[in-house]
């Protein structure tokens, strides 16, 4: 159940790239050492098969992600996945016999599943036609559920795929974005999506189409969960009457009545950022976010007594896996200095033994720069914080590139980042904010920049610049500001709202105008939008107040944008809108378009070019530029 996402990633050889003289040869000797860090290798999603003899995961091995298995003590890999496309979603059915996944053509949501034997010789599709699809999982007697929008584009429904047919059927009507997160026998565990930031957990029959509320709220709270040793028992991450995430279980008594949440775990500092059971329901993994690292500790689920686990060798974990016999555990550990790759934790030992080592030739990883945490503060006094990678030797104030999470929920962490690590060797220093609207700081903070509160959170921006420019670390005329997806936003609200203020910037797949965005999104990506940006059926004045696209003639800073032709978040018309107001106006923009890439960058010659862009065109606005003008 734990998310796991993220890049494994490596460096080049280090030598201080900033310190390189201007010839041809070191300027290839650059270029070379850059797209090296793009092209670090990654594992992740690690999955004992039922026997516990194997692993199947997720790596980049061959250029681009793909499924792979390798034996549980450790081995040589064996390929089960060769498409031009990524792999996702690799799951082991209860048989042992076979596995499944997600092949996602272009880089888009309109995905492809099937079932293969662990060879990958037979294969046969899972889903029938061209939707949007979540890969899911299977229950215990070997069906498998998954949702898409193959009904209506609007809602994202539960789909099952019954391997005695070999047929997919509807099994939920979803009205927006939901799921099951467990299935036994016909009682589903279901997660309904009220809008972003608000969801609640249902118990619902299929045969009946009874449906239980298990976390009755008022306002906003999340919550997501698995079944205990049975159908009676949920396990569950809420935030229910309380700010941040706690571990907790929720009882269902025989006349169908659920008991409110009972606490087994909770912390003051740190949010509850996902669990995972143990095969028998007996024992779980909590993992912690603690101000964006990751702290660890088992928990019995019975007794409640809790242990806390040994520091891991990296700052992150993105998913994890126990053996069928509870001894071991399978972990995808990363952190900014390493790309993520597969560990296994004993349980007996207390001791993590590295599986995989993802390839990154040509790159020294004890070069790498590890960021310190910076809290500073906002314009009407609110504490935020970021993440500063500094070069070796910088000077400061100098040129610092500002880059921005995604989301806007999503949260800035310690992850291993091949353009901030090249960012870095080039001389540049890099920082990554949480603004007021990031995950991980609890549910108030997080709903700070609904609707009206995305005000204050676009003022966060120049709060950011202003805290570099009074720290002493960057110079005024050499900040820089990137950003992907609600990143990409951000950018341009920065170059619109406050003009002067930045030398370069570069929007990655990010929205422009919020009636557009709305208009030509996946359906069901605007209906679950509306709870943070507005509605544009009652709030369009707030929705056209808050998009850049009504002020970008007040951009002077020059732009490099990127953008998937697949995507269908924030679709291409976004990008199109921006570079088109700004060439007319003769304002200095670079356009990238990939046309195998949906909503971010899945293939590896695509990371790689989009590294090697983003150096350049951030060393030519902060660090070439300057030092020629000085000259």
């Amino acid at each position: 159940m734990i998310l796991s996402i993220r890049v494994l990633c490596t460096i080049a050889c280090l030598i201080p790239l900033h310190a390189i003289a201007d010839d041809s040869s070191r300027e290839t000797g650059l270029e070379t050492r850059i797209a090296a860090m793009g092209n670090i290798g990654r594992a992740s999603d690690p999955q004992y098969s039922p026997d516990g003899s194997e692993i199947a995961f997720i790596t980049t091995l061959s250029g681009t992600a793909q499924g792979w298995r390798i034996p549980a003590n450790g081995g040589y890999p064996q390929p089960l996945t060769a498409y031009s496309d990524t792999v996702s979603g690799l799951r082991w059915a209860p048989d042992g016999k076979h596995l499944a996944y997600a092949v996602s053509p272009g880089g888009g949501y309109n995905a492809k599943l099937y079932l293969a034997t662990p060879d990958g010789v037979d294969v046969v599709r899972m889903n029938e036609g061209e939707h949007n699809v979540f890969s899911g999982d299977f229950a215990s007697d070997g069906r498998y559920y998954f949702s898409s929008n193959a009904r209506s584009g609007e809602s994202m429904d539960t789909w099952i795929w019954n391997p005695a047919t070999g047929k997919a059927g509807l099994a939920i009507e979803m009205q927006g974005l939901g799921g099951i997160s467990d299935l036994s026998g016909q009682q589903a565990l279901v997660w309904r999506l009220v809008t972003r930031g608000n969801s609640n957990l249902w118990l619902d029959d299929l045969d009946t189409g009874k449906s239980i509320l298990l976390t009755p709220h008022k306002g906003v709270a999340e919550s997501s969960g698995k079944f205990g040793t049975d159908t009676s028992i949920v396990l569950l991450r809420h935030n229910l009457g309380r700010d941040r995430m706690e571990f907790a279980r929720i009882d269902i008594g025989k006349n169908g009545k659920p008991s409110k949440p009972k606490m087994l775990a909770a912390r003051d500092d740190a949010e509850l950022e996902d669990f995972e059971l143990s095969d028998d329901k007996s024992t779980a993994l909590l993992v912690w976010n603690v101000a964006g690292r990751n702290e660890l500790e088992l928990i019995d689920i019975e007794s409640g007594k809790r242990h806390p686990l040994p520091a891991a060798p990296s700052e992150l974990l993105y998913s994890a896996d126990f053996a069928p016999d509870g001894k071991k555990i399978a972990m995808t550990l990363a952190g900014s200095t390493a790309p993520p790759d597969l560990w296994q934790f004993d349980l007996a030992s207390e001791k993590y033994t590295r599986l995989t080592w993802s390839p990154h030739n040509g790159v020294d990883m004890a070069a790498l720069v590890r960021p310190e945490l910076r809290t500073f503060k906002a314009h009407d006094g609110l504490e935020l914080s970021g993440w500063l990678y500094l070069p070796e030797g910088f000077k400061a104030p100098g040129p610092v590139v500002l880059s921005f999470h995604g989301g806007p929920e999503g949260q800035e962490q310690p992850a291993f980042r091949a353009d901030y690590q090249a960012l870095v060797a080039s001389g540049m220093a890099v920082f990554a904010p949480n603004i007021r609207g990031s995950s991980g700081f609890g549910k108030a903070f997080m709903s700070l920049d609904n609707h009206e509160g995305r005000f204050d959170a676009n003022r966060d921006i120049k709060s950011t610049a202003d805290f570099l420019i009074e720290a002493g670390i960057g110079a005024k005329g050499r900040l820089g500001i990137m950003g992907g997806s609600y990143g990409g936003y951000v950018v341009l609200v920065a170059v619109t709202e406050f003009p002067d203020t930045f030398a370069a910037g570069a929007d990655l797949f990010g929205m422009v105008n919020f009636e557009t965005f709305f208009a030509q999104s996946t359906p069901w990506m605007g209906a679950i939008s509306t709870g943070e940006y507005g509605d544009p059926k009652t709030q369009l004045k707030l929705l056209r107040d808050l998009s850049p696209i009504h002020k970008l003639d007040r951009v002077v800073t020059p732009l490099l944008v990127m953008h998937g032709a697949n995507d269908t978040n924030v679709p291409v018309v976004e990008a199109e809108q921006v570079v088109d107001n700004l060439k007319k106006r003769g304002v200095e923009v670079e356009y990238i378009l990939f046309p195998d890439e949906g909503h971010g960058w899945r293939k590896q010659v695509n990371r790689v070019r989009s590294t090697l862009e983003l150096t350049r065109f951030f060393r030519t606005h902060l660090v070439t530029e300057v030092a020629t003008a000085s000259d």
